[in-house]
């Protein structure tokens, strides 16, 4: 059927309004607390639904349906784990970052260990959240290729490429750069509402194509073995069993949501602890009825094409297919809408948080003292620009991935590991030294980096053959246990400098 002429005018109206409506936040940008933390004064439930924009990415929407489409429903086992990294969280990290007047996760590993760690620790987030962000707004084009085929006709595919990414980063860009993290949150939470509402419709009119109704996709999938969703194997090298899926989605969501400034800038934003911890339980349970959804989507679209995967071009072009040449005009502009809203939000979230680590942890540190207000406010506003500059570079390199979620979620967990084992050596013991925490996070992470370049390479290149295939659900817990166990061995043989003493007598 393809896009008409009104669902490119749906599309038009959603991207000027979600821009206008984030330039709305500009007057009240005065100060770097209004600009990155919305001046502490944020409901939980906008909190809640903001840490699940940012969450349910673009690669949740177009990718998510795709592995139960070619496999089945056993990716819930990490988003369970995801629930229970929360609760992790809630209880040993939160009450740390409300203790003092924090801006970034990093100001704690200082305050902790020292300014090595801390700027050892915002330096990796700073690396990996660029790169991992790159592979989502990448996702973008795959949407955009698609949607927009006939009206881009006469381009080669690169230059659709540029062409979508450049869009909605340049719209997203505007709006936060502008309104910093009120912006940011605010229309998150316009944006989960088109981004819902366009899923539930494009479900019900999936369910409508099909015929049979859910009988029959109930009927397919339980033949198909695609309603699977337990995997109790006892095999450490698969990628979705229990055990992989609960614990590592565990560690991964405690570091993602613990030590990562995308997430944890959100939580610090709320007004007080009690409200943070509402809205991080709030959003777990949240993600895990949405990725049910996306889930089931997959196996309605198998239920009703019922052929390969390869034949669309990969799993990640599957539903976005569907969206344009099924979908009746108006209904699919309401969903490439949806999904344009997933991105901005994700988008602006990165922007964001890049931008207040750049500033609070290495560029305020590196002047000594703040200058006023609003030379401030422009500084950090060219620092959310030279972020959206590079992000649009790093997502025309990401054009060659193929399962965008796993990549994303791949290229996270190398460095998660190691951020996580520190933050724990830092808010667990009292022995640890900096010295030793560091070189616990040099270990992690090199394990951590050798096993991903192992996946990449070719059969038999490497030592170490089994490394790769260890799967990416394992990658945060072994990172984080190698980080704590050798930080901690190592602070015995490495004394404590003089922060870390004063840190120990305060705490003792």
């Amino acid at each position: 059927m393809g896009l008409g002429w009104l669902d490119l005018a749906i599309i038009l109206v959603y991207l000027a309004g979600i821009t206008l409506f984030g330039l709305r936040f500009r007057k009240a940008q005065r100060t770097l607390r209004d600009y990155f933390l919305a001046d502490k004064n944020i409901p939980w439930w906008a909190i809640m639904l903001s840490i699940v924009a940012a969450e349910t990415s673009v690669l949740t929407i177009i990718s998510t349906p795709g592995l139960s489409y070619q496999g089945n429903m056993m990716f819930l086992q990490v988003v369970i784990g995801y629930l229970i990294g929360r609760i992790v969280i809630a209880v040993i990290m939160l009450p740390h970052y409300f203790k003092g007047d924090l801006f970034t996760a990093y100001q704690l590993m200082e305050r902790r260990f020292g300014q090595k760690l801390r700027s050892l620790t915002a330096g990796l987030f700073l690396v990996t959240r660029s790169v991992a962000e790159g592979v989502r707004v990448f996702a973008v084009a795959i949407v955009v290729s698609i949607s927009l085929g006939q009206f881009l006709g006469g381009f080669s595919d690169l230059n659709r490429d540029l062409i979508s990414i450049g869009i909605v980063t340049a719209l997203t860009l505007i709006y936060t750069f502008e309104g910093g993290m009120a912006a940011v949150i605010w229309t998150d939470v316009v944006q989960m509402a088109i981004y819902i509402g366009g899923t539930l419709v494009g479900f019900v009119m999936l369910l409508h194509y099909i015929p049979g109704g859910w009988h029959q996709v109930v009927a397919v999938g339980a033949s198909a073995g695609k309603w699977r969703i337990f995997n109790f194997a006892p095999d450490f090298f698969q990628t979705y069993t229990f055990w992989a899926g609960v614990i590592g989605g565990a560690f991964l969501t405690t570091a993602s949501h613990g030590t990562d400034q995308l997430i944890v800038q959100r939580l610090l934003a709320a007004r007080s602890e009690r409200q943070s911890k509402i809205a991080l339980i709030g959003s777990g349970i949240a993600v895990l009825i949405l990725f049910g959804l996306f889930l089931t989507l997959g196996v309605m679209l198998f239920a009703y094409y019922g052929k390969p995967a390869a034949d669309f071009g990969g799993q990640d072009r599957i539903f976005p297919t569907f969206i344009v040449t099924k979908m009746e005009h108006g209904i699919s502009g309401l969903m490439i809408a949806a999904i344009l809203a997933a991105a901005m939000s994700n988008l602006s979230a990165a922007l964001n948080s890049l931008s207040s680590s750049t500033i609070v942890d290495f560029w305020l540190r590196r002047k000594g003292t703040a200058k006023d207000d609003k030379s401030m406010l422009r500084v950090s506003r060219m620092a959310t620009f030279g972020w959206a500059v590079l992000l649009f570079g790093l997502a025309i390199l990401s054009r060659r991935s193929q399962s965008v979620i796993v990549v994303g979620l791949s290229i996270a967990s190398v460095a998660y590991g190691a951020l996580l084992g520190v933050f724990l050596l830092g808010l667990l013991t009292k022995r640890a030294t900096e010295r030793g925490a560091m070189a616990g996070m040099l270990v992690g992470f090199c394990a951590n980096m050798y096993i991903w370049i192992s996946t990449l390479v070719k059969p038999g290149s490497m030592p170490l053959e089994f490394t790769r295939r260890i799967p990416w659900t394992w990658y945060v817990m072994i990172g984080a246990c190698l980080t704590f166990t050798v930080g901690y061995l190592a602070s015995f043989v490495m004394p404590p400098n003089t922060i870390d003493k004063s840190m120990e007598a305060h705490r003792g």
